[in-house]
């Protein structure tokens, strides 16, 4: 009868703490929903920060300790789609309601976000064999996050979310983590700019509105170099 050697048990141990790492991202999730119900914005980012960090760093495990080989049981990307639907997408849009960034009539904006979103992680393109994610990656979470800090009005708002539920369907390559190109340079400014938004959360209350300026420049440097890899042939 085959027993496993022992090195293999803790490869597969190790495989499974990977599985578990991201399930955390629900746990994060249900403390965010809580900070929803007692109105606690500053809670609800906290909470956000946390699910955005374990979903940046699980990635990186699962590939450098081979998750599909040593834990093949479980459905790694499922479970990961599963946790980011509900951070990236429900609780985010649900923010939107309860703080009134979108009210009235313009709630109708809410579901076409919520349908959209949940069409789009079913995609089978959503996330190509070559590391890069097929039209707008459902960064509610960070779009609400702006929306919140700059008081737009509910229209603008409302056309915001709009334009960017109907991107989930344009298929631009937008890069990930596990993109062949700029990874380097990807991952030294998505630490610049997970920096500055733990600078603006732990000054909530007071922060300098020119910091929340300046961090935009990591989804521009993201959206743009996105755009120009798709459209100069470098990720088609």
């Amino acid at each position: 009868m085959h027993s496993l050697l022992p090195n293999n048990r803790f490869y597969r141990l190790r495989a499974w703490l990977v599985h578990f790492y991201t399930s955390l991202g629900l746990v994060t999730g249900f403390f965010t929903l809580a900070a929803l119900f007692t109105a606690d914005a500053h809670a609800f980012f906290i909470f956000q920060g946390i699910s955005l960090f374990i979903d940046a760093t699980d990635g990186y495990f699962a590939r450098r300790w081979k998750v599909k080989v040593w834990a093949p049981e479980l459905d790694g990307r499922k479970l990961d789609d599963i946790t980011d639907y509900l951070n990236y997408t429900f609780l985010p849009i649900a923010f939107a309601f309860k703080f009134g960034l979108i009210s009235g009539p313009w709630t109708a904006v809410l579901a076409f976000v919520l349908i959209t979103s949940i069409y789009g992680f079913c995609q089978n393109v959503a996330k190509t064999t070559d590391g890069y994610f097929t039209g707008f990656p459902n960064f509610w979470n960070i779009l609400v996050f702006y929306l919140y800090f700059f008081g737009l009005a509910i229209p603008v708002n409302s056309l915001i979310l709009f334009i960017f539920a109907i991107l989930i369907f344009v298929p631009v390559k937008y890069l990930s983590f596990s993109s062949p190109v700029l990874s380097g340079i990807t991952y030294g400014i998505s630490l610049l700019y997970g920096l500055a938004l733990f600078l603006i959360v732990i000054n909530f209350t007071n922060v300098d509105v020119r910091l929340v300026w300046l961090s935009l420049l990591g989804p521009l440097y993201y959206v743009i170099t996105s755009a120009y890899l798709y459209f100069s042939g470098q990720s088609v």
